[in-house]
């Protein structure tokens, strides 16, 4: 299995980064996908990758919430992540979007941000980690006028409704990212997924330390619980667990290229 998106460089791992990786290459998570949201998280996830190469794999990006209303220091943020990008072997432009969760004050900030990481993503040929919350009518409307030139990625932490599933699988390089919230037990995802969302579209993610899975709720999540998130989707689409995990890592490869 292959963990698509964890924040393992949070302060939440501090102490126990290697044996949390430990504990998941125990568990069958023999990957580990880390987005960065700003620059020092960069550099945290960056040591981590060197320090566990070929398990641990980095992707670079300004999260939309570290946008703010001073510009000039979004740029110099910018600035600093682009470099790194060219001079590391990074997997992905993420983690990036658009987030009107809370507040819609810096939407043109963080439009132009995004904006300015999706064509990173098309120069340097790497895909897209996207996270949106409260916006999929904006980061749509921004990504189809690169439709043509998108090398794909992933929307990741997909938990909306079936239109809102088809809408983002119109961009055919790109599947949804899938994790702890499949399993909650008012989640309609195991409903509406396997109507309109073919396995062929989907990846798996924990987004730890967030949003632990059933029957984890309420401690601290971690990439060895995508197994717990893989046995649940298998059991919606009504496959066994290995044909989801080979079907799924394809999907990882077809995307990142690892």
């Amino acid at each position: 299995m292959i963990d698509t998106h964890t924040h393992i460089d949070a302060e939440d791992f501090l102490e126990d980064v290697t044996e949390t990786i430990q504990r998941a290459l125990e568990r069958g998570i023999e990957k580990m996908f880390l987005p960065a949201i700003d620059y020092p998280s960069s550099l945290r996830i960056l040591e981590i990758c060197r320090k566990f190469h070929g398990v641990c794999y980095p992707m670079l990006g300004l999260h939309p919430e570290e946008v703010k209303d001073d510009w000039a220091d979004v740029v110099e943020k910018l600035t600093e992540l682009e470099k790194k990008t060219i001079d590391q072997k990074v997997i992905a432009v993420g983690e990036v979007g658009l987030d009107f969760y809370w507040s819609r004050e810096y939407e043109s900030e963080q439009l132009a941000a995004f904006e300015k990481q999706i064509e990173w993503s098309i120069d340097r040929h790497l895909p897209l980690m996207i996270h949106c919350r409260k916006a999929q009518n904006e980061m749509v409307k921004l990504l189809r006028r690169y439709e043509k030139e998108l090398c794909g990625g992933v929307f990741h932490c997909f938990t909306g409704n079936d239109r809102e599933a088809l809408e983002l699988l119109q961009f055919e390089k790109f599947s949804l990212g899938i994790g702890g919230v499949f399993t909650f037990k008012k989640s309609p995802l195991p409903s509406v997924l396997p109507t309109v969302v073919p396995l062929s579209r989907i990846v798996l993610e924990t987004d730890s330390p967030y949003m632990a899975p059933v029957p984890h709720r309420g401690k601290r999540n971690e990439p060895m619980y995508v197994h717990d998130i893989a046995l649940r989707i298998a059991e919606a689409y009504s496959v066994s667990l290995e044909e989801l995990n080979t079907i799924t890592n394809e999907n990882v490869r077809r995307i990142f290229g690892v």
